[in-house]
């Protein structure tokens, strides 16, 4: 009986260690969720096209020492002029240790940004980011088994800079305005303008901000403004077809997740009652 309890103490120690140590592996192990890059763009209307190339994406996580992670190469040009009125393209979409992020980061290439202006194009100098990258604070906070899209506003209009006289071989300068939003605490505003030939530009402001704008579809006329937080926001038509004027919708809601349609807005010709 004595050699037999020897024998069975080993085992039951070796039993209750494991279980010890299984329950400190599951506690340390925070899981993984998902980050998804969407970029957007506002509008720009002295160019027919601003083409950004993108060579990678990186993020940094608190708390962790290997500092700027890679989570997407596209290596890739795009126009943000195609991007507007709620399109959109995904600069990355990958998997991460759950946990908080307090900024990502875009390289862009050194060569291969262009805008073309009256039909001509025009190479754009990016006097920095291309080597440090454009960083941008968001506090993604990543749980887990959950998606988070991280909406990114490429402000063309405010990005692309005409060159001081003094230098005469750019013309153009890419200094990146871009904000990011969490879509998760958003909501839109869309609708139509009509006539679709006052080819008008729309804002949403709030507190004289801009905060979001696009381009009414000169086809038919539809619109969507996205990435906007909940609260109150004026909506101003701008048309650039100068036959017609200007009109702001006041009061507009945004609720998160939703889509507030404002139906048809109608533009009255200039002349006319």
């Amino acid at each position: 009986m004595f050699r037999k309890k020897l024998l069975t103490l080993p085992f039951a120690i070796l039993a209750v260690l494991s279980l010890l140590f299984t329950g400190c592996g599951t506690g340390s192990n925070p899981g993984t969720g998902s980050m998804e890059l969407r970029m957007y763009d506002a509008p720009i209307d002295s160019a027919s096209a601003v083409n950004v190339k993108i060579k990678q994406v990186e993020v940094n996580k608190t708390g962790s020492p290997d500092a700027w992670q890679v989570i997407s190469t596209p290596n890739q040009t795009y126009n943000l002029i195609d991007l507007a009125n709620g399109a959109y393209t995904v600069l990355g979409d990958t998997t991460l240790e759950a946990g908080t992020y307090p900024q990502i980061r875009l390289v862009l290439s050194e060569t291969g940004h262009s805008v073309v202006v009256d039909g001509k194009t025009y190479d754009m100098k990016v006097p920095s980011g291309a080597q440090t990258g454009i960083k941008l604070d968001v506090n993604a906070k990543i749980e887990k088994d959950i998606n988070y899209v991280l909406l990114l506003d490429f402000d063309a209009a405010r990005s692309v800079v005409k060159a001081g006289q003094g230098n005469s071989q750019v013309q153009y300068l890419l200094k990146p305005v871009i904000k990011a939003k969490n879509k998760a605490i958003t909501g839109n505003i869309g609708g139509t303008v009509s006539p679709a030939e006052a080819k008008s530009l729309v804002y949403a402001i709030a507190n004289q901000d801009t905060l979001a704008s696009t381009v009414a579809d000169t086809t038919d006329g539809t619109f969507k403004l996205v990435g906007l937080e909940e609260g109150d926001y004026t909506v101003s038509f701008d048309p650039r077809n100068d036959n017609y004027q200007s009109k702001d919708s006041t009061g507009v809601s945004v609720t998160v997740g939703e889509t507030n349609d404002l139906g048809t807005i109608k533009l009255s010709q200039k002349g006319v009652l």
